[in-house]
């Protein structure tokens, strides 16, 4: 069975993907023409690593595409409730349908999702039931072409032998440095931010909990320390 597409009206998701996009491209342009191929052809690295790169730049990509236009898990408006499953389900107070428990309304796509974990802005789209393996896979690939284009970017600098070749009459031997540290920047950037929520999301799995299921815990623990703060500190000054 295919996916089924899913397709959230929102500029704001929108920007965020865009500039998700605008990354990749920087990355999958410039690193080749500055590193890759001018080692590759003075004889610095095999071509090989050339293909891997290109690889994990087209598999990311895909993953990019997929999650963001998979469906995750939107419930029909009409849903078929089995008789032995109705304690299971309960009614959303925004949309007034009957969806299973774990399911959450997302403000975003404007209707419910089965086993909710977040609206991710990034990929325009909710990560939910059905898609969430897609969204795993993404981050999985987001990583491993991160860790790539960075060691490249260091060995460049200080492992590789020096290039004797060099043009410098295109504009990005001339900007050489200002492109690679913007690269580096935005790489680091995307590893600690990546690395985080791939780490958070493998968490979640093991532990069975959504990121909304955790969000409402935390806030279930801390409201009544607040509580029981305020009544001391009313009990004190009377």
């Amino acid at each position: 069975m295919g996916l089924r597409i899913h397709f959230v009206v929102d500029p704001h998701g929108w920007c965020c993907m865009g500039l998700i996009v605008f990354v990749w491209l920087y990355n999958f342009f410039l690193i080749p023409k500055i590193v890759l191929f001018p080692h590759y052809e003075e004889g610095h690295i095999p071509g090989i690593l050339i293909i891997i790169f290109y690889g994990i730049s087209i598999f990311c990509l895909v993953a990019l595409v997929r999650a963001s236009i998979a469906d995750p898990g939107r419930l029909p408006e009409n849903p078929k409730i089995p008789h032995g499953e109705r304690e299971f389900w309960e009614l959303c107070n925004k949309c007034n349908l009957m969806r299973p428990k774990r399911s959450h309304h997302c403000s975003r796509c404007g209707h419910c999702v089965r086993r909710m974990d977040h609206h991710c802005p990034w990929i325009n789209n909710c990560v939910g039931e059905d898609n969430h393996w897609l969204f795993l896979q993404l981050c999985f690939y987001t990583e491993l072409l991160t860790c790539y284009a960075l060691m490249f970017s260091f060995c460049h600098y200080y492992y590789f032998l020096p290039l004797k070749k060099r043009n410098l009459d295109l504009f990005v031997v001339r900007h050489e440095l200002a492109i690679m540290r913007l690269a580096a920047f935005m790489g680091i950037t995307m590893l600690v931010g990546i690395t985080g929520l791939f780490y958070t999301q493998l968490i979640g799995i093991i532990t069975d909990t959504t990121s909304i299921e955790k969000m409402s815990n935390c806030c279930e623990e801390i409201c009544p320390r607040l509580i029981d703060d305020t009544d001391t500190i009313s009990a004190i000054q009377s």
